[in-house]
């Protein structure tokens, strides 16, 4: 990872005597700085990059105080509401399991819809993270399109109540259902991430790489899939069914005003080659006079898996193929209407979620003393409780080491003309869009569904 432009390792580390600087109990305690002055220096750094084609292949280094306590690895994923995933194949319409793909769609980025944008850790070589989720299995099954749910079958949980994880709906007694989730950084020059999560009581998976590309316009970070990340791939052993989600590029906004915000205007698409399936989902720009704010819209239609017509607009799907449609607010309420018309004109309009009431789960973290040394929460454990005891000096310090460490290993490793192998995935970026698991891989899986988290220490490490 290195340094930002124009800045010495020495710039990073504020000098301290006697060398207090290094150790917790004296090292000094700093002033927060506000959001308003982190966004300022943040901002500052940002401008040295104006015409860099790709921020995230850069990986700069950022101060310690400009960053939130969280890893990476453990930042990015897509089970913000776990119960939402597990149900998607609960129909036995595949409409129904469209529609449930779409209810997870909506509800796996709901640390953005609720909190703002964070810059989390850069992750290190071979790092990794794990953990688990057990909920209920109380998600009424989207049905199908005969017998589709009114939007008060439907509903979710209105109370209005403390920022909780909340239930996606009012029924009650639902099997407890595990998930567990494994990613690892299989690759840093360029960046990725794989990704794997796996649920056997519903025989259903998902995986992917984490891959960005980022670029400073001046005014907004865009931030887009890198050519490795091919989207989510979800898999329904059930039925024998695998669908691909696309992610649409969003703005990062709000750096001349000093309060971050994310907004989307792009297209995405999600398919499902085995029911000839596919979704259009259109994310529509706020405009600037007003009106309703993070629109989005969509249609779910038939096509054809062997003539799929890349890049297709909403409004150049023949009427004849429609199926539903959808509408509403990403940050709000997301609705569907059968069939081809348009949605003013339905008799009803069915409600797919409302994430007022939402908040992302907690993840369930294998305690530290059974991680290793390079899963994320002990890897940066020092950092981390730097930050949160307002050390930034310290934090800062025990990040150079970090960072310094993982150039060194990459000079060894270039030095004897070694490649560095993933340990719980098969490749860096291969294959393509759909990482396979080691046998590494599929123990940790199978030993955080029953519990069992100690693991044999890595043969190398990449930092």
């Amino acid at each position: 990872m290195p340094p930002e432009k124009g800045a010495s390792k020495a710039d990073k580390i504020e000098k301290a005597p006697n060398g207090t600087l290094t150790s917790p109990e004296t090292a000094p305690v700093e002033t927060e700085p506000g959001d308003g002055s982190k966004l300022k220096t943040f901002l500052g750094i940002l401008r040295k990059f104006i015409g860099v084609s790709d921020l995230a292949s850069i990986r700069f280094s950022l101060p310690a105080h400009l960053l939130e306590p969280t890893p990476n690895l453990e930042y990015w994923g897509y089970l913000d509401r776990p119960e939402a995933f597990i149900s998607i194949g609960d129909s036995e319409d595949p409409t129904g399991r469209m529609l449930g793909v779409l209810r997870f769609w909506f509800t796996k980025d709901l640390k953005y819809v609720k909190g703002k944008p964070c810059k989390p850790y850069n992750s290190t070589l071979g790092e990794f993270f794990r953990c688990n989720w057990e909920v209920e299995d109380t998600l009424p099954e989207l049905r199908n399109p005969a017998s589709a749910p009114g939007s008060s079958a439907a509903s979710i949980s209105s109370a209005k109540s403390a920022p909780v994880p909340a239930p996606l709906t009012t029924k009650t007694g639902g099997k407890k259902i595990k998930l567990s989730y494994l990613t690892e950084q299989t690759s840093h020059h360029p960046p990725v991430s794989a990704w794997y999560i796996d649920c056997p009581e519903k025989d259903m998976s998902a995986r992917g790489y984490d891959q960005i590309a980022a670029k400073f316009t001046g005014t907004s970070v865009r931030v887009a899939a890198g050519n490795h990340n091919h989207g989510i791939f979800i898999s329904l052993g059930k039925w024998d069914e695998e669908y691909q989600l696309t992610h649409p590029a969003a703005h990062v906004g709000g750096l001349l005003r000093g309060t971050l915000s994310v907004t989307v205007a792009d297209t995405c698409y999600v398919t499902c080659p085995q029911t000839k399936t596919k979704v259009i989902l259109e994310y529509l720009e706020d405009g600037w006079l007003g009106g309703a704010k993070s629109r989005v819209q969509g249609v779910i239609f038939k096509y054809d898996p062997d003539n799929d017509i890349k890049g297709q607009k909403v409004k150049e799907v023949a009427e004849k193929d429609v199926i539903a449609r959808i509408e509403g607010s990403w940050m709000d309420k997301i609705y569907y209407t059968l069939g081809s018309g348009p949605v003013s004109a339905a008799d009803e309009k069915h409600l797919i979620v409302d994430l007022t009431p939402l908040f992302p789960v907690a993840k369930d973290v294998p305690p530290l003393e059974d991680q290793l040394p390079n899963e994320s929460r002990r890897f940066w454990n020092d950092v981390t409780q730097a930050i949160l005891n307002k050390q930034y000096s310290l934090a800062t310090h025990h990040k150079v080491i970090i960072e310094e460490r993982q150039r060194s290993k990459a000079a060894e490793r270039k030095a004897a003309e070694q490649d560095w192998q993933p340990r719980f995935f098969t490749g860096a970026v291969t294959p393509v869009g759909r990482p396979e698991l080691t046998k590494d891989g599929l123990e940790v899986l199978k030993g955080l569904h029953e519990g069992k988290f100690k693991l044999e220490e890595n043969k190398e490490y990449g930092a």
